[in-house]
């Protein structure tokens, strides 16, 4: 029996495959924002997979700590509920566009999506790029218009936007036959009337049933399945998670290993184990169509194929959207290095980085000519700064350097990745937008101001321009605004941007900072910390007023005299020191700076310490 990919899906060829009625496999796609796990939730307390009296709280898959803290979906995840005696399989996917590859990775397992649409937003930039991915896999839709309780909610606007884009992007004619519900994800209501509320999520449920089809399959014929995730387990050992595209699946079956580069390896299931609400259950055997997680295999990657031993026949392997951005990782070489991390070491540093590459398909790491340093590709800021966080939150000690975009030669020319940038703010903030991307290379699109009075900015920007720009957002809506960015393509080069950031103040002394330095150093900008700060030769303290750097000694103590003012009169005078995020200190740091990075602190830092070391390569630079 053969399978056979048309428009990037799986489907059985096979004459003897017939439908598998007793389930579902559906993915819920979104842009950021939108709703998805709410409704996921809606749909887990409906299905009475929970008691009565369980207090089961809000956002329920959300279960990784950076996912609560951030409130976005970083990684798919899976669950099952059942439905008038039918399996029903769903898979939350992201909706940030830096986490597009956690949906391309996953997509495969499922046969229909439901497609959330803000009932104000409408289409976004992920919503394009989720909708096509689905289009590509042969998925049937359902789209789900959200948030029917918001003031300016505009259902009809939004459907017309909607039919736009599946115009724009279906791939085959019965994908523009598709059910539309409204729904109040929060509440738990969906009706297939913009003009009705509804009472609970069973018209959701049904329209799953009736528009989603069911996996067509061939359960005796020989063994394929596609790994699509990873997990770990301490009691079982590394867990596989996939879908069964073909034949039955047993717990103690000897089965084939199918590498992405083609090898061979004989193994054994140990644990095999389906979804049942939020747990794994052990089940003694599975069959084509089923979404399950084996064990037995320690070095099994995403991608790779699970076949019978004897017709080790693969499936396709899964291609996501190559990287677009870049960055050093490196061993910490302050001063300060190994004092508050437990894992500060190149090999340490390389082994984890390597092993991040099993589970993240859209991360990409290389060695360097130095063995302290790794080059780490992503698809986006915020793609690489969770991987920070989550190596800082592990023990990890180490430095990075700032972002950079991954340039591409063609014909002699190089391309740079540019993104399309959605910004909705107050109107006396557009014209510090406009000035500010314009400096940053940004074309405007279109701009259109909607009935509560936000202005809408459509811009298309080199990712370089958007480095930095992210954080400066905030302040020039002053908290007021959102901005949303999709990557579009690779354009011939935009030209130089000049930097908006004026110079550093540094560290010129090792020691502890204390109030009478920090009081001087004040006087020629601002300072990014506080009296009591263990500082280093190097480390950035503050930022000048002027454009060039300044070393100045935030160590340094008053002299002893008859009339001395008190330690307290002098921090009463002290300004706050301004303290930056991850991804703000990311966005701070230019090219000849490093961020460092342990468990307790983020230090921005220059790469040369030394001021003399700085001078010299300052003026062998200007003489090359």
């Amino acid at each position: 029996m053969a399978l056979a990919r048309q428009a990037g899906a799986f489907e059985c060829t096979a004459l003897s495959s017939a439908p598998r009625n007793d389930i579902r496999n559906v993915a819920i796609i979104a842009h950021v924002d939108h709703g998805k796990t709410t409704l996921v939730d809606g749909l887990l307390k409906q299905s009475h997979v929970f008691r009565a009296n369980q207090q089961v709280g809000e956002l329920i898959l959300d279960s990784n700590e950076l996912e609560r803290e951030r409130g976005i979906t970083i990684l798919a995840k899976n669950t099952a509920i059942r439905y008038r005696g039918v399996k029903i399989n769903i898979i939350d996917t992201p909706g940030h566009a830096d986490f597009g590859g956690e949906v391309e990775r996953v997509l495969n397992m499922a046969d229909g999506c439901l497609l959330l649409v803000d009932a104000v937003d409408g289409p976004m930039p992920q919503t394009r790029f989720v909708l096509r991915e689905a289009f590509r896999r042969g998925l049937r839709p359902i789209v789900v218009i959200n948030k029917m309780d918001r003031p300016h909610a505009r259902p009809q606007w939004v459907l017309e936007r909607i039919q736009d884009l599946f115009l724009e992007l279906a791939t085959r004619a019965e994908q523009l036959d598709f059910p539309v519900l409204y729904t109040i994800a929060k509440e738990g209501v969906a009706s297939p009337d913009p003009a009705e509320r509804g009472r609970d999520l069973v018209p959701l449920f049904e329209a799953i049933l009736e528009h989603v089809p069911p996996p067509m399959v061939d359960p005796d014929a020989p063994l394929q399945l596609l790994v699509s995730a990873l997990d770990y387990d301490p009691h079982r050992g590394q867990i596989a998670v996939g879908r069964l595209f073909r034949g039955r699946l047993r717990a103690g079956q000897a089965v084939a290993r199918v590498a992405r580069d083609g090898a061979l390896s004989r193994h054994r299931i140990t644990y095999l184990l389906t979804y049942a609400s939020l747990r794994r259950e052990p089940v003694d055997e599975a069959a084509a169509g089923d979404i399950v997680a084996i064990t037995g295999i320690d070095d099994i990657a995403i991608g790779e194929t699970v076949a019978d031993p004897e017709q080790t026949e693969a499936l396709p392997i899964i291609e996501v959207e190559p990287p677009t951005v870049k960055m050093t990782f490196g061993v910490n070489t302050s001063p300060l290095a190994g004092r508050e991390g437990r894992f500060c070491t190149s090999r340490q540093l390389r082994e984890r980085l390597y092993r991040e590459l099993r589970v993240n398909v859209s991360l990409r790491v290389q060695d360097t000519d130095s063995a302290d340093e790794f080059l780490v590709s992503g698809r986006g800021e915020l793609h690489l700064a969770i991987l920070i966080e989550t190596m800082r939150r592990e023990g990890y000690e180490f430095q990075v350097s700032r972002p950079e975009v991954i340039v591409r030669e063609e014909a002699g020319e190089d391309l740079e990745p540019v993104e399309q940038v959605f910004i909705e703010c107050r109107a006396e903030a557009v014209g510090t937008i406009t000035q500010s991307l314009g400096q940053r290379k940004g074309q405007m699109l279109n701009m259109r101001t909607d009935d509560s009075g936000a202005v809408h900015l459509e811009y298309l920007v080199p990712t370089r321009g958007l480095i930095g720009f992210r954080s400066k957002f905030l302040t020039l809506v002053r908290g007021n605004g959102s901005l949303y960015t999709s990557f579009t393509g690779y354009h011939p080069w935009y030209g130089e941007i000049w930097p908006e950031r004026s110079g550093v103040l540094l560290a010129s002394e090792t020691g502890l900072a204390v109030a009478y330095g920090l009081e001087n150093a004040q006087e020629r900008g601002i300072t990014f910390i506080d009296a009591g700060t263990e500082v280093y030769g190097g480390m950035l303290v503050g930022m000048h007023q002027r454009e060039q750097d300044m070393a100045v000694n935030v160590c340094k103590q008053k002299k002893m005299t008859n009339v001395r003012s008190s330690t307290q009169e002098i921090q009463e005078r002290l300004t706050p020191a301004l303290k930056f995020s991850l991804e703000e200190s990311l966005d701070f740091i230019n090219p000849d700076e490093l961020l460092e990075v342990t468990p307790k602190s983020l230090r921005m830092r220059k790469r040369l310490l030394s001021q003399d070391q700085r001078l010299r390569a300052r003026k062998a630079l200007q003489t090359a």
